[in-house]
Formats: structure tokens, sequence, C-alpha cells
């Protein structure tokens, strides 16, 4: 018997159907991602990260998918929910191709997360939310204090990291079984991104936390010291077990192929951080002022940043008034310019020496009139504004909560970026 003839027994209990509908899927993927157009894109992304950028780079993440259920090519038809969660993956990366792609990259390859268990830092988060509808993924949030005082950081926990080898074995032999002869597979190392602010933001809510900066700073530097060790202690078991993620396809919804990593010394069996991005933020500090982002953020996350390969910094934060603090991020390579920021003047503070990461702004997408032109001028002012200060350029579309319930705008929004980087 052959190892998948066996393999075939042990998954009988799965409709011979699912796994037709992921091989075809599979075998439409495997057919894209052999294009040539595949390698020059990574190749492009290279250019970009590796600070030579040949043109702007687009990226499209965070989709409203909710918004494009009623799309054939779209509807889940597997029954199992291992299948589903392949499926789901699937139809989604061949839509965006079809429709939306940019400058994605489609890989041969199926990846297989590995089985890793992290205890996190002992809160769950209490909460209430409120959506507007019932289906999307964006919600509100009001989250319940649970540290008042700073007898309260005791409750925060070193994380434990374990492995099931079992159920990773398990996913992998299953993954087999589904794609066999149409894509390899590949075990997916674990990546975790590093922030202190975000996690404490559910645990306090924001504004209780923001007081506490003022009110009660021994607090917080209590819990930025706490944070920091556990993520020290995070980070030193997943490399001493060998499940971190290597080579990176995407670091926070952006392109991560570069020739600077991984490090000289890679053990693709034992991945160090060294070897890896790390994507790091601190969104609630939007409002601190540069000294207090320093104090409680840069001179605390320090010693992390120091074991990572490269750092992509900032989300939907504006930093365009704390770039001297934000420069002092050791390996950092990205940096995130928001539709709150002023893009002029970190342009100015970026220059050639950091990839100008372009956030444009969703609500361009939401409204109830779509203003194709207003989109256009808003890249083409960003687009004049990195190629006088030789900025490296990418642009990266994400935090779609809604596009009016019109999925076609997302084609156009698409359209007109590229026009725009290809100008």
């Amino acid at each position: 018997m052959s190892l998948i003839d066996n393999i075939d027994n042990k998954n009988n209990h799965i409709k011979k159907a699912d796994r037709e509908i992921l091989r075809d899927l599979a075998r439409e993927l495997a057919e894209i991602a052999h294009l040539p157009i595949q390698a020059e894109k990574i190749r492009l992304w290279k250019g970009l990260n590796d600070l030579e950028p040949q043109r702007p780079m687009v990226c499209i993440d965070q989709i409203c998918w909710n918004e494009f259920q009623d799309d054939e090519r779209l509807v889940l038809k597997c029954e199992d929910p291992e299948c589903r969660a392949y499926e789901e993956e699937l139809r989604r990366k061949l839509y965006q191709w079809e429709n939306f792609p940019v400058d994605m990259v489609i890989e041969p390859v199926i990846k297989v997360p590995k089985a890793v268990k992290n205890s996190g830092f002992g809160f769950t988060i209490k909460e209430e939310t409120l959506a507007t509808e019932g289906k999307e993924a964006v919600v509100s949030h009001r989250f319940e204090n649970q540290i008042k005082s700073i007898d309260d950081v005791d409750k925060i926990r070193i994380p434990q990291i374990s492995h099931d080898e079992k159920e990773t074995a398990r996913r992998m032999e299953k993954a087999a079984w589904l794609f066999d002869g149409i894509l390899p597979i590949r075990e997916e190392g674990y990546f975790h991104e590093i922030t202190i602010w975000d996690p404490v933001s559910q645990w306090m809510g924001v504004e209780p936390a923001l007081y506490a900066f003022i009110d009660n700073p021994e607090m917080m530097h209590a819990i930025a010291g706490k944070m920091v060790n556990g993520y020290m202690s995070m980070f030193d078991q997943l490399e001493e077990q060998g499940l971190l993620c290597h080579s990176q396809n995407l670091i926070h919804c952006t392109g991560a192929w570069t020739g600077a990593l991984p490090s000289p010394s890679f053990d693709p069996d034992f991945p160090k951080t060294k070897d890896i991005w790390v994507f790091a933020l601190a969104q609630m500090f939007s409002t601190i002022s540069p000294a207090m982002f320093d104090e409680y953020e840069i001179n605390y996350m320090k010693p992390l940043f120091e074991r990572f390969g490269l750092i992509y910094y900032g989300c939907c934060d504006p930093l365009d008034r704390k770039m001297a603090e934000v420069k002092k991020i050791p390996n950092l390579r990205k940096i995130s310019i928001s539709p709150w920021a002023d893009p002029q003047r970190g342009g100015e503070e970026i220059g050639r020496d950091y990839v100008f990461s372009y956030k444009p702004n969703p609500a361009y997408l939401a409204s109830g009139h779509f203003n194709e032109e207003l989109i256009r001028k808003d890249l083409l002012k960003v687009k004049k504004i990195c190629e006088k200060n030789s900025c490296p350029l990418e642009i990266i579309l994400k935090d779609i909560s809604t596009l009016n319930h019109e999925p076609v705008r997302l084609k156009k929004w698409a359209n007109i970026a590229m026009e725009t980087v290809q100008e």
C-alpha cells in the first residue's frame, strides 16, 4: 500500500467531493503560481525592501470579504471544517488575483501552520462589542479595565510556548492527501508581532490607560517591563524549539522579500529572530507626546528590536511628528505613514533611508459617492512627495471595513493605483 493510499484510508470520513473541490482550486492556483510574472513581482519587492526600488509597489489586504458573499466564486462548498478553511483561502486568493491583484504574489506552495500553543500574557479580554450589521469582521469594542493598581501588574504572565508535534504531523499528512501531485506542502512556523500597548489597551481600555500614564506612571513602567520580559522569553522559547517562521512573503500586509534576510548563519530547522522581519506598533500612542513615546515605547522595545533582522514599524498611528524617536529603532526598514499623518513631513524625514509605507484612507472607498478623482489625486500627491525626497514607496490599502456594498470599487481602486505607480 502506498503512502497516499494509507492516508486516503485515514481520511475516508471526508467526502471525496471535498478533496476534488480543493484539488481543482489548487490546480488553478498552481497554474497562476508558475507564471513568469510571479518571479518578476518578487524581484520588484526585493528591490523596494533593499532600498533600490524600480517603482512604487501596491498591496491590498484586510478586505471586507463579507460584502463579496454573493459572488459564486467565493461560495464555500466543502463540508469538512478543515477543508473549508483551505477552500476559503484558495478561493480568496484566486478571486483577488482575477479582480484586484495589484502587486500580490502567488507562491506555488500550500502552507500548513505548525500546531504551536501560546499561553499568552495571562489576561482574557473582557469587552462589549457592537456590529452595525452583524456579519462584518470590524466591530466597536468597549473594554473592561482589569489593571487598576500596580498590584494588578502581577497578573501579567510570561507566555509559555509548546508544540503539539502529533497535531502538526496530522495536519501535514492530511494536506499531503489533499494536494499531492498538485502543489508542494510546507510546514509554516509561528509568527508574532511585538506590541506592548495594543494588548494593554484591551486589558484596560484606551482612556483608562492614557490617564494612567499621567496618574500612575510607576504602574505603566512596570507593565512595560513585564511585557518586554514576556516577549523576550517567548521568542527565546520559539527559537529553542525551532518553531519560528522563516522565508516570509508578507509582513503586515506588505511584501517581505529581501536580499537582507535570512542571516548568514540561518538554519531552517532552528530559525532565529535575526533571520526574519517583525512588525511592531503602538497605536494607542497616537496622541501621546514624542517624549512619552520615547520613554514608554522606544526605550523599552529597543532590546526586542535589536534581536530581529528587519523591523516594520507603525500601523494606524501617525508617526510624522515622532520620526526622531522612530529612527532610534535598530534594524528599521519600513515606516508606516497612516491616513492621519502628514505625508509631506513624513517624506522629508524618511528620505531614502527607509521604505515609506503609505496607507491610503479606506474611507475613500466607503462613502456614498465613489470619487475616483479624489483617489487618483491622493495617490499622485504621495508619489510626487516620495519622488522629491527619494523615498522608496509602497502603497498599502488595508483596514477595508466596507465598500458601501459595491465590491467593484476595489477593482477600480486597484486600476487607479497601478496606473499611478506605472506613470
